[in-house]
């Protein structure tokens, strides 16, 4: 439990208890923030209960703030609408950290404190993708790094970025890069092979390879 120089408090069976059945009699007197999602929300907030170990205790809101957590967009703690790109900056982080995880809408609207619907459009917009879009984006680019500095195998990193469905992961991979997985790694080492032979043989080395190239 975070110590008295945080401005946290003690997360006692009272509070939790607030916390977990949205009693609107202690709005005021707390409120919580998650440290997993960096978001902070009034006892009566309708979201999904955290888990509890992730929970810390705000006297004010200003000390939320002053922690770093955000206001909710459902309960609105500050008593201010959060900004639409403030929110999206929030989903983007959560995606970012957690895209090895099974992510649905429904998840993420839920862990961010939203409606599915609202959370599409509104990420949509500011991103200029869809959170679908940018899920698959993101475990591309990290298989990409998997395939081209390790030996795993591609089912192996096809579930470490959250798509255990090789087929399906071979399938997106392609569509997204224009090359298979294997193909991909492939490429990635032979372009790491003539890097290396030009940087070993200098500037000479590498015009006779772009000359050779077709």
């Amino acid at each position: 439990m975070e110590t008295a120089g945080t401005n946290s408090e003690q997360l006692t069976d009272e509070k939790w208890q607030a916390i977990v059945g949205n009693d609107t009699a202690f709005d005021g007197s707390f409120f919580y923030a998650v440290k997993t999602t960096r978001i902070f929300c009034r006892p009566s907030c309708k979201s999904k209960p955290p888990n509890k170990e992730n929970v810390r205790i705000f006297e004010n809101a200003q000390q939320a703030l002053s922690a770093k957590f955000r206001p909710c967009k459902r309960c609105k703690p500050t008593g201010q609408r959060l900004p639409d790109r403030e929110w999206v900056e929030q989903i983007t982080q959560y995606i970012d950290t957690h895209f090895c995880e099974r992510l649905t809408l429904e998840s993420l609207a839920e862990e961010c404190h939203g409606s599915p619907y609202h959370l599409h459009r509104t990420f949509k917009r500011i991103k200029g993708v869809t959170v679908v879009e940018y899920v698959q984006q993101t475990r591309t680019e990290t298989a990409k790094e998997m395939l081209a500095h390790t030996d795993q195998q591609v089912a192996k990193i096809a579930a470490a970025v959250g798509m255990p469905n090789t087929s399906y992961f071979m399938t997106l991979f392609k569509k997204l890069t224009g090359r298979t997985p294997t193909e991909y790694r492939q490429f990635h080492h032979k372009q790491s092979s003539v890097e290396g032979f030009i940087h070993e043989n200098g500037e000479e080395a590498g015009s006779v390879l772009d000359i050779a190239e077709p």
